[in-house]
């Protein structure tokens, strides 16, 4: 191995961890192929000490015109060096070639730090865009059902406490399309499910309260609003069309979406969870997690063509559920510019304008382009 010829020594104080007095020195830096070799020199007497590069707990470079007033060198179980010339010491170190680490020069060039943040925040929007989902879909066939039953039944309490109320549909107009919703879960076979071997008791509930919508949580749970039976009905699309929106939300559990989600938004806690089997804690933190999610448009693009595939195998038609989601469109788009409206009229004297409390859990966003995806497959 070929080395440089050592620098120029320059005026050192050896502290060798033996006694307590500083003993006076001489250090020359050698370059070489894995980095500059530090030799030392004892003045007091005839002693030399040559260590290797990574022997030698380097010092940190510093910014031009920020020199400190002195530099210390780790020797680690020599002891340690003690330079009272830092430039002298700077030079010795450029002289021998010796490259900064990574660390060492975002500290001390800012186009270096630029680049390194650039390079950073495209590696990080790069893992939430692609990596994030990709792990999160893997990780889901690992997630055991109990977990995610567990997660619905924290979430439906906390969605029962907050954000709806009982159903108000009849029982007979329940039994009607739970009937329905049977005939739909009857159909699931291979041909349709994402994750083999994953067969979760799906179970319909009904609730009131809040916007017509439909949801499904993690482990086959599906909730339906009393709104929106009656938007199916009140606007002719009738139960073909309820029995697509159900088509559509057995797809989303079918496909793990939910579980996926948490999964992304949480995965440091999620995985830490499952593989100490803290499952408690986990739960706890999804379950409030969960109502604040919304699905990407790819999950709302596999749930529409998880519905259209069992539409198809039932014998029904989509054209129904594609007239109820451009109902419930023109009614929220209506009903934001009669907000717009009665912001810009001058408040009257009463108390405050009722609002959409449940706008925000909407788990079916763009609903004019998924409706005009799902027209070529009208029957």
């Amino acid at each position: 191995m070929s080395t440089a010829p050592p620098s120029t020594a320059i005026a050192a104080s050896w502290f060798d961890g033996l006694s307590t007095r500083a003993r006076p020195a001489s250090v020359q830096l050698i370059a070489s192929a894995g980095g500059p070799r530090l030799q030392l020199r004892a003045l007091d007497k005839d002693q030399t000490l040559e260590l290797a590069h990574h022997q030698v707990g380097w010092p940190e470079r510093w910014s031009a015109g920020r020199a400190p007033p002195r530099v210390v060198v780790d020797l680690g179980e020599h002891g340690s060096l003690q330079i009272d010339d830092p430039l002298q010491w700077q030079d010795m170190l450029m002289a021998s070639g010796r490259r900064p680490p990574l660390a060492e020069r975002m500290q001390t060039q800012l186009r270096v730090l630029l680049g390194v943040l650039l390079v950073a925040s495209v590696g990080i929007w790069a893992f939430y865009r692609w990596g994030t989902p990709w792990a999160a879909t893997q990780i889901a066939r690992h997630v055991p059902l109990a977990w995610e039953l567990a997660l619905t039944e924290r979430a439906m309490k906390e969605i029962d406490e907050t954000y709806v109320k009982p159903t108000k549909l009849a029982p007979e107009r329940q039994a009607e399309i739970r009937e329905g919703f049977g005939r739909l879960t009857a159909l699931i076979g291979p041909d349709l499910q994402r994750y083999p071997g994953y067969a979760p008791p799906l179970k319909l509930e009904f609730r009131s309260g809040m916007p017509a919508n439909a949801f499904a949580l993690p482990g086959g749970t599906i909730v339906m609003t009393d709104a929106m039976v009656e938007k199916a009905r009140s606007s002719g699309a009738g139960d073909t069309a309820l029995l697509g929106v159900l088509a559509h939300e057995i797809g989303h559990v079918d496909h793990r979406h939910t579980t996926r989600m948490v999964v992304e938004q949480g995965v440091l806690n999620a995985g830490l969870g499952l593989a100490l089997g803290d499952v408690s804690s986990i739960v706890s933190f999804s379950s409030s997690l969960l109502t604040g999610l919304a699905y990407r448009r790819s999950h709302e693009t596999e749930a529409d063509c998880y519905a259209v595939a069992m539409m198809g195998k039932a014998g029904l038609p989509t054209k129904p559920m594609t007239d109820l989601l451009l109902s419930i469109e023109n009614d929220a788009q209506e009903k934001q510019a009669g907000n717009k409206a009665a912001a810009s009229a001058p408040p009257p004297n009463q108390g405050p304008r009722e609002s959409g409390a449940f706008d925000w859990f909407s788990t079916h966003p763009d609903t004019a382009g998924r409706a005009k995806n799902l027209c070529p497959q009208r029957r």
